[in-house]
């Protein structure tokens, strides 16, 4: 029985994981919250590992907080960078299999085209800067590695765009949202289902592979189709602007190209539209 370990399980990607290891009871599967296991402590990564083998570490801990990650950049990198080497050090060591969970702002947003795994990277905020750092000691560190580049990440869980708008939905009556910045939603349950798939499937291909939900759309797209979805489209004014004030710089544009996962995956991705509607029912 493989088992796996599973880094920042209290966070709503990890939380999206515990909710469907009940689909796979062939897997025996250790949740860790930050509380549990600060992965920017080495010692204690290996503490965990001197008392249980893992065959796969899924690292979903992570500084996400993009507008705060450029106030403090320090801390960003400890967890996003130092965190991340610290993780791979100890898989080399014990000879497991590290899943890396990164983001599609390791990209500047200059294309027009969805990036694939392959195009160069060249982030424009720190949060970008110091999750390409944790990639590149991956890539230095393990030969055994998948590192999943996501996007636009929300689910019930945590703090994410998704609960923002549900939650102005309730409290105003009017609510502006940007169109400048392209990309596309992903249901953190799509990405769950993935990445046990992706242990499931025992793929032997490691490397950079990129998920997220079908299709593409603007910040301002996505809480316009949740409003439709909850019936308040005409009772709630959405208005857009090209100019919506943020600490960070953020990519233009910041869809992400599955070629690499399509080849792996024997199911069909939804389309971001699809994916929203389930998550609302």
């Amino acid at each position: 029985m493989l088992k796996i370990l599973i880094t920042g399980s209290g966070g709503q990607l990890g939380q999206c994981l515990k909710e469907i290891e009940k689909n796979y009871p062939y897997l025996n599967i250790y949740f860790a919250d930050s509380k549990e296991l600060d992965v920017t402590k080495k010692t204690k990564i290996k503490n965990v590992f001197s008392k249980t083998a893992f065959d796969f570490v899924v690292n979903c801990a992570a500084y996400t907080n993009v507008e705060q990650a450029e106030k403090e950049p320090e801390k960003a990198f400890n967890v996003n960078a130092i965190g991340v080497k610290n993780l791979a050090e100890v898989c080399k060591e014990y000879n497991a299999t590290l899943i890396h969970i990164s983001t599609d702002y390791v990209f500047d947003g200059q294309k027009r085209t969805p990036y694939t795994e392959e195009d160069d990277t060249n982030p424009i905020n720190e949060y970008g800067k110091s999750k390409l750092a944790g990639e590149n000691y991956i890539q230095a560190i393990l030969e055994k590695y998948f590192i999943i580049r996501t996007s636009w990440l929300y689910s019930k869980h945590g703090h994410n765009f998704f609960k923002t708008i549900l939650k102005k939905l309730e409290t105003e009556k009017e609510i502006t949202i940007t169109s400048s910045e392209t990309g596309t939603p992903t249901n953190a349950n799509d990405l769950a289902r993935f990445i046990f798939e992706l242990i499931d499937l025992n793929v032997s291909k490691y490397g950079i592979y990129h998920f997220s939900n079908q299709g593409e759309c603007t910040w301002y797209d996505f809480a316009k189709e949740i409003l439709i979805i909850r019936g308040k489209n005409g009772t709630i004014k959405l208005g857009k602007t090209d100019n919506y004030p943020t600490f960070a710089v953020r990519p233009k544009y910041s869809v992400l190209n599955k070629k690499n996962t399509f080849k792996i995956l024997k199911y069909s991705v939804l389309d971001w539209k699809k994916s929203l509607k389930e998550i609302m029912k």
